[in-house]
């Protein structure tokens, strides 16, 4: 694993955020089009123009993808990409106008901020004219800014979440990226050891609460509907059918399963994207695989390069105590 999704062909990625809301959006950019699908298992998503990138729907390329905190507030951020992306030129000729499509996904970073200070179009505008290719922060970043993951036991007991990509090359020029905002309701544990990396904890005596044993003793949740959910977006510099990108993201959903405990609950939105930039066919399930394993390190990487804010510990601080 190297770099970050910027090393796919094709992909530009850029932040914006707001200190006083604790929130942010990150603006995925593809301004030559690429081929695009989504798959949703949490049941409280929020998400706008998933509906285009239905394989029988008329749609066949987007040109960029919002993910952002705020929750369905926090939609207003897409508007931004696409007022940004249409001053570019870029966008579906619908002979008046080029038209932008740009999928969205957003996350509920409410409490942990000023809840009335949420991602605007302006925000989103600003992360689109930030997109470039090459390094940025993972952690405490765009969209995962405000994200904390742990709160099946109730908020009180959660951590930081964040922002994390990753990338990996494959055989034959084959590049797979991945970027995730992490903001589950569960725990996410080591893949390998199934430690707990980040999760619900009592601070006071520094004891984790495991979601799943805690729920199976308890048989219900105290977290909120709709205050959790995990988005990402994978991409490929492989030719993809819509329904092909939509079969990887089904695919990469294994990496959450893999790294978060519970998922795809009724509190999640989990939603993933795939975009598709290059003109070469690959066979689906070594994309899938390689997929799976660049999500699963981006969900380590946002969750272990978050910093503490305020009183919400993180990975990193808590491996100096």
């Amino acid at each position: 694993m190297f770099g970050n999704i910027t090393d796919v062909p094709g992909v530009k990625v850029g932040h914006a955020e707001n200190r006083k809301g604790i929130t942010g959006c990150t603006a995925i950019v593809v301004e030559k089009g690429a081929v695009c699908g989504v798959d949703v298992r949490g049941s409280a998503p929020g998400t706008r123009e998933t509906d285009a990138l239905d394989p029988i729907n008329e749609i066949e390329h987007v040109h960029g993808i919002c993910l952002s905190g705020g929750s369905a507030f926090g939609l207003d951020a897409a508007t931004g990409v696409m007022h940004y992306l249409e001053e570019q030129g870029v966008g579906v000729d619908a002979g008046v106008a080029k038209i932008p499509i740009v999928p969205s996904a957003v996350l509920f970073d409410l409490f942990i901020g000023d809840p009335r200070t949420r991602p605007t179009a302006q925000m989103g505008y600003e992360a689109a004219k930030n997109a470039v290719v090459g390094a940025f922060a993972n952690g405490n970043t765009g969209a995962g800014y405000g994200a904390t993951v742990g709160k099946l036991a109730g908020p009180q007991f959660c951590m930081k979440g964040g922002l994390g990509s990753t990338s990996t090359t494959g055989q034959d020029g084959l590049v797979v990226g991945a970027i995730v905002a992490v903001n589950a309701v569960g725990d996410v544990k080591d893949p390998d050891t199934r430690e707990i990396l980040v999760g619900a904890r009592n601070a006071e005596t520094a004891q984790w609460i495991d979601s799943c044993a805690y729920l199976e003793a308890h048989a219900q949740s105290q977290a909120l509907s709709g205050t959790n959910t995990t988005i990402g977006v994978i991409a490929v510099n492989a030719k993809l059918t819509k329904a092909e990108a939509k079969k990887i993201a089904q695919l990469t959903q294994n990496a959450l399963a893999r790294t978060i405990y519970p998922v795809h609950t009724m509190l999640d939105g989990d939603t993933i994207f795939v975009l598709g930039t290059g003109d070469k066919t690959y066979p689906l399930d070594y994309i899938g695989h390689l997929a799976t394993k660049v999500m699963e390190e981006a969900i380590l990487v946002g969750v272990k390069s978050a910093d503490k804010l305020g009183d919400v510990e993180s990975y990193v601080s808590i491996q100096s105590t």
